[in-house]
């Protein structure tokens, strides 16, 4: 095993020597120490080292990659991270918004039949400014149909729009196998929220307007359900992701499997793709541990959001559908960057 100090201090070196700026500079941050981390040091810091060695290849901030490469040389993994990071709080240090998604497993079929009547895209090409994508509404008329473009064939429509949302399914198909579809993109309309208009239109209320909450109420007006999707014109296509690993999540915005509970997805601005940051939460569920920022979200925006991956299946749905609490977060950041961004501490 190679010292710790030598380490460190070629780390401390190589990342002193005319590397460019991050993306993310001009944003303000306040050097903090890990004994303000609550819950730091009985956290389980093997578990993220694992995952940064995976992932932290795929960083494209060059700051980043001597820490990368020692990594997978460092064998105790708690003195790793208080080496060669430091906590950086992104400011302002104030009203952090914590919430949840998840990989669901559906059923569907590779052909329309029976109940299966409503399918899921993959994405038209030659689409130009002049040849704008259609609205949902015109694809659920058909705009799409007798293209080949048809990944699977769902048995409701809300499962079909949540698919939108969420972004990446699996699905359980009726010829025994299953598969996992991801976004792949949009038809460049504006995205407008179907629970929000409901809570607009006084049929459910702030705290009903969430995945379960619609779903309840699309149970109890089956017949309005197509009329409600339709106000949001925005429409989302996927692609088929043929390697299934049950044990691994699905694809984030790296290509890389997400981890339940030790993945997020934050804005690049504030973390760049890949890196560390800590997550205290509060709320029923705490949450106090390590996770790596390895995916984004069109609605995730903001220095103190981050939105927490639960893990595939209904429960971990169901927790996720219960997320939305307060807290804080910090960013981990190479000593010499944090100390550039935060000179004064």
């Amino acid at each position: 095993m190679i010292p710790r100090q030598s380490i460190q201090g070629l780390v401390a070196a190589l990342l002193c020597v005319g590397l460019p700026n991050l993306v993310f500079a001009e944003t303000k941050y306040q050097i903090a120490t890990y004994s303000e981390l609550l819950g730091w040091e009985t956290d389980k810091h093997v578990e993220p080292l694992e995952a940064f060695v995976d992932f932290c290849v795929d960083i494209s901030a060059s700051e980043w990659k001597p820490l990368c490469a020692y990594a997978a040389i460092e064998p105790d993994a708690k003195p790793f991270f208080e080496s060669f990071v430091t906590p950086a709080i992104v400011q302002p240090d104030r009203n952090a918004v914590f919430t949840g998604y998840y990989e669901p497993v559906l059923e569907g079929s590779l052909a329309r039949r029976g109940k299966f009547q409503y399918p899921i895209y993959k994405k038209p090409l030659g689409v130009s400014p002049r040849d704008p994508d259609p609205t949902r509404t015109k694809i659920d008329e058909g705009a799409l149909n007798g293209r080949g473009l048809e990944i699977a064939f769902l048995d409701k429509p809300i499962e079909a729009y949540f698919l939108h949302i969420q972004g990446f399914w699996q699905i359980n198909l009726t010829n025994g196998k299953s598969t996992r579809v991801g976004y792949s993109g949009e038809n460049g309309h504006v995205y407008r929220s179907a629970p929000r208009e409901l809570v607009r239109q006084g049929e459910v209320s702030y705290s009903q307007a969430s995945i379960q909450g619609l779903k309840a109420w699309a149970k109890k007006n089956p017949d309005r359900v197509r009329q409600v999707l339709k106000l949001n014109a925005s429409y989302v296509c996927f692609r088929k992701i043929d390697i299934l690993e049950p044990e691994k999540g699905p694809l984030g915005a790296l290509e890389r499997p997400m981890i339940a509970l030790r993945s997020t997805a934050r804005e690049p601005k504030y973390a760049q793709t890949g890196a560390l940051v800590w997550i205290q939460k509060g709320g029923q569920h705490a949450i106090r541990r390590l996770i790596i920022a390895l995916d984004v979200g069109a609605a995730i925006k903001g220095p103190q959001r981050a939105d927490i991956f639960f893990g595939t299946g209904d429960k971990a749905g169901k927790l996720s559908g219960k997320t939305k609490d307060g807290g804080r977060m910090v960013v981990l950041l190479p000593i010499q960057i944090a100390n550039r961004l935060a000179p004064n501490g």
